[in-house]
């Protein structure tokens, strides 16, 4: 025997499991492409790989509908509920993730996946390989078996959830649960019936029963050759059915004689071997999917000069731990022009470090912070202070945790996270670690953890700071050959300074009003479980889908929402359709309490963040959205519902910090800023004309669309093209609309027909957009931020309509972005360039709040205004609504 082991997957079985394990509206990238059944597929292969630990891996599909089984019985599978459009699509991207992985994907017309295995598992029994059958069809059963002379073992993996839970039906196994052999399997099958493929069985016969027969009488044939033995209504059905059974017979045979090479495996199980996987296309693939869990699992599948690059014999450099006397005179050696590496031990919300280590060539220090006197912490601040080129990796956690250490606020020249960035937008990480292997070929490993400091910790330090030295130059001039360096220095590099002094400020939050809100909130959430118990007449858990599931469709006989595993879902989205087409006091209580509940999460959530000194510091996020938006964490303060009453009670605990002279909040955010970039990229000269005018813009637009004067524009014509207008920066199809604003699909086609009829350089531009990043490989926004998409060019359609979504969308909501950063840094510098105390504290969607202090409000209205105003020069005026007072809500405008 070998010591080889083959792992044969059913791929629609696994895809299919996956797909309804998890919840559609959880996995979906930016431009709208669902993937949840390529993530739970993704998650169960590599989970498979570290399990079972196989030397070879295949993959088989269906391949339509058309097989010799239906041939013979048309009424085979037939009744099975239509696959959701959103399954389809994903079956091709499974396939892609596949080949990226270097795992051979076997399909064959006229065929079933099933068959293909079969006859694997035969090939690679008989090559003594290990042989395991990961498949949820339980016709599968039939090729377990034990090792002998001419063949190796051959059990099924059949997964109960996924790869978590798994049962191995080896031959015993098979005879313990349904108490035949895997031989006879098929037998028992063929007289119970396999509803999923629509093959009726013997009426009153079930498996106690059919594998009490096969016993009596050797296998089926043996069974029905003394069919008139078998006495009772059971032998009498039996001899009634006994076409049926004889036809289930035939068609749950797994064939297992196929010629390999007519499925894809003309080179044999050699072609089945890990290691033919490609890093750069998997993560290509993996960042235009959004997935950024799966890291180093896929090493097993890459071809071993892929699964990490050779690392040069390069001498590392002596890394000195320094004592607080040695500390000054080694600053005195380093040169404020050379390039300066720097690397701290910084929690990630850069709170504290404890160690500091800096790198000038292979000088390499590294100091204990806590242990400095004040004259020598004072010249380490005046080193970083005049250091012209100073370089580290995620800068910002670094430069807040030496604030709070007592330095002054260091300006780092270059943070390779940033420019890694800019350099692949769409990546899942920026691991610094994995940068200094790929562009250094340099294998740094380890970190030191806060609070300590030992040799190994130090030298890992150390050797950080040494390397992001050459990792700044090497990534720099990769930024200069893409022409993306004044983005950097203009744009993300003052943008981070400004995060990091927005989130040591952080906002003043009134404790007693959240807390109330909290009780408020918990009170609502009770009124409104108390009025759902009684508009059914009894109580019942509103958050047990299998209760609420009892309630709607058994108790109150409610049409039946969409089929999942665990049974008819229950989410929001089918609720409110619920609601709106019963119109049942039960449903709109039961949503009501689900609101409350989730703003009661909201604002305990908001409440655990609440630091020593009352205020919230959230987290920017500034690498992680392609566009180059920012979000934040720890709170997200974009959760906060923007425009019910509830969002406004939440902001109306967020208050100046009136002990040190603030009095106010003040709020400014731009006006339909994505509306008037488009209109700016387009040229559409009557949108120029109305913004120009002042005119509201979704009336207008209205107007135009549904030839109406302006005055005659009705609500709902407005929210449907406001929808609309902005549904088209988001490549939002006509499907999407029709979902959006629940109307049929083909008013929304007429709708979208109708806009770009009478806007139709609006078309011409979004055309444009798709074609010429088509042609070169990615977008620009209107400051050189770029987006690659090379799937633009896919023969995949799937991910060749992720990547025309996503060409819509990066120029417009990136230029914004772009603009909404330049206005902070101007905002930033007007404030301390008129000496003022104002300062700017947030920034959340469109709109920026400040801090202002006693007596400054009319002139930091006047700043903000005008820097965020003139931030940009377009062919529509930049309008920028002004508000303020005591809380962020009565800030609103």
């Amino acid at each position: 025997m070998s010591d080889e082991k083959l792992l044969l997957i059913d791929g629609h079985s696994l895809a299919y499991r996956a797909f309804h394990a998890l919840p559609m509206e959880n996995f979906s990238t930016a431009t709208g492409q669902t993937t949840n059944a390529v993530y739970g597929f993704t998650s169960m292969l590599l989970t498979a790989a570290e399990r079972e630990a196989p030397t070879h891996i295949a993959v088989a599909f269906d391949l339509g509908r058309e097989t010799f089984r239906l041939a013979e019985y048309s009424e085979y599978k037939a009744g099975r509920k239509k696959t959701a459009p959103e399954f389809h699509g994903q079956v091709e991207l499974i396939k892609d993730v596949l080949g990226a992985l270097g795992v051979p994907v076997l399909e064959l017309k006229g065929y079933e996946a099933d068959d293909i295995l079969a006859t694997m598992a035969g090939v690679g029994a008989a090559a003594g390989y290990d042989t395991y059958v990961a498949s949820g069809d339980k016709d599968s059963f039939q090729l377990s078996r034990i090792a002998a002379e001419d063949h190796a073992a051959v059990t099924i993996l059949y997964p109960k959830r996924g790869f978590t839970d798994l049962t191995y039906m080896t031959p015993q196994a098979v005879e313990d649960k349904y108490g035949v052999s895997p031989a006879n399997y098929r037998g028992l099958a063929a007289l119970v019936g396999e509803k999923a493929d629509n093959l009726p069985g013997v009426p009153g016969v079930g498996e106690k029963t059919a594998a009490k027969w096969l016993g009596l009488y050797g296998d089926l044939p043996g069974v029905l050759a003394h069919a008139d033995d078998i006495k009772g209504k059971a032998g009498q059905n039996l001899r009634d059915h006994m076409a049926d059974v004889e036809r289930n017979y035939r068609l749950n045979r797994l064939i297992d004689d196929l010629a390999p090479a007519d499925f894809g495996l003309a080179e044999g199980l050699e072609a089945a071997r890990l290691g033919h996987g490609e890093r750069a296309r998997v993560g290509e693939l993996f960042d235009q999917l959004e997935f950024r869990q799966f890291g180093e699992r896929i090493a097993a599948f890459l071809d071993p000069a892929d699964r990490a690059p050779s690392v040069p014999a390069v001498e590392l450099p002596e890394v000195r731990v320094l004592a607080a006397d040695d500390v000054l005179q080694w600053l005195d050696g380093l040169d404020p022009a050379a390039p300066l590496g720097l690397a701290c031990d910084a929690d990630p919300a850069g709170q504290d470090a404890d160690v500091l280590a800096l790198a000038q060539d292979r000088n390499i220090g590294v100091i204990e912070l806590h242990s400095l006197p004040e004259a020598v912490l004072r010249a380490l601040d005046g080193v970083l202070a005049g250091a012209e080129d100073l370089a580290c990796h995620d800068a910002k956690p670094q430069v807040k945790a030496l604030v709070h250490r007592g330095l002054g606020q260091i300006k780092p020249h270059t943070d390779t996270e940033l420019v890694a960035y800019l350099l692949t937008p769409d990546a899942r990480s920026y691991d610094f670690a994995e940068l200094t292997m790929r562009h250094l070929g340099l294998d740094l490993t380890g970190d030191a953890e806060p609070g300590t400091l030992d040799l190994d910790a130090g030298k890992s330090l150390g050797l950080r700071a040494w390397a992001v030295i050459g990792l700044a130059s090497a990534l720099r001039a990769e930024l200069d050959r893409v022409a993306e360096v004044s983005l950097l220095d203009r744009i993300e590099r003052p943008t981070q300074e400004v995060l990091a002094r927005m989130e040591l400020a952080g906002i003043g939050v009134d404790g007693p009003a959240l807390s109330a809100l909290i009780d408020e909130f918990g009170t609502q959430a009770d009124l409104s479980a108390q009025q759902a118990y009684e508009a059914i007449g009894h109580e019942v858990n509103l958050g047990s889908p299998k209760q609420l599931q009892v309630v709607l469709f058994d108790e109150l006989d409610m049409p039946k929402t969409k089929k999942t595993k665990t049974g008819y879902t229950t989410d929001a989205d089918a609720l409110t359709d619920l609601y709106i087409s019963t119109d049942h006091p039960f449903l709109g209580h039961l949503l009501a309490y689900r609101d409350t509940i989730k703003l009661k999460q909201t604002v305990v959530g908001l409440q655990k963040t609440v630091a020593g000194d009352g205020r919230i510091h959230t987290t920017y996020l500034q690498t992680v959205a392609a566009t180059g938006r920012l979000s934040s964490k720890d709170p997200n303060l974009q959760n906060i519902p923007v425009r019910s009453d509830a969002g406004k009670r939440i902001r109306g605990v967020f208050v100046p910090e009136a002990d040190a002279g603030y009095t106010e909040l003040l709020s400014a955010d731009y006006s339909q800023i994505e509306m008037r970039i488009m209109a700016h990229l387009a040229g559409d000269e009557s949108l120029i004309a109305a913004f120009n005018a002042g005119e509201d813009l979704h009336s207008y637009v209205a107007g135009e669309v549904f030839g109406v004067p302006a005055a005659e524009v009705t609500p709902a014509m407005r929210s449907k093209v406001k929808a609309m207008s902005y549904g088209l920066v988001y490549g939002l199809s006509a499907y999407g609309l029709s979902r959006q604003l629940r109307i049929g699909a083909g008013e929304a086609q007429g709708l979208m027909d109708d806009y770009f009829a009478r806007f139709g350089a609006v078309k011409e531009y979004l055309e444009a957009i798709v074609e010429e990043a088509r042609g070169r490989g990615y977008t620009e926004t209107m400051y050189g931020r770029r987006r690659y998409l090379p799937q633009l060019n896919s023969d995949r359609r799937q991910q060749r309509q992720m990547a025309e979504r996503a060409a819509l969308n990066a120029p417009i909501q990136g230029s914004a972005a772009d603009i909404m950063k330049i206005a902070m840094r101007r905002v930033d510098r007007g404030l301390h360039e008129a000496g003022l105390h104002s300062r700017l504290l947030l920034q959340v969607h469109d709109e920026v709040i400040i801090e202002t202090h006693a007596d400054e409000r009319q002139e930091v209205a006047r700043i903000v205004t005008e820097a965020m105003g003139q931030a940009a020069t377009l062919r529509v005026p930049l309008t920028v609504n002004i508000g303020h007072g005591g809380t962020w809500e009565d800030a609103a405008h």
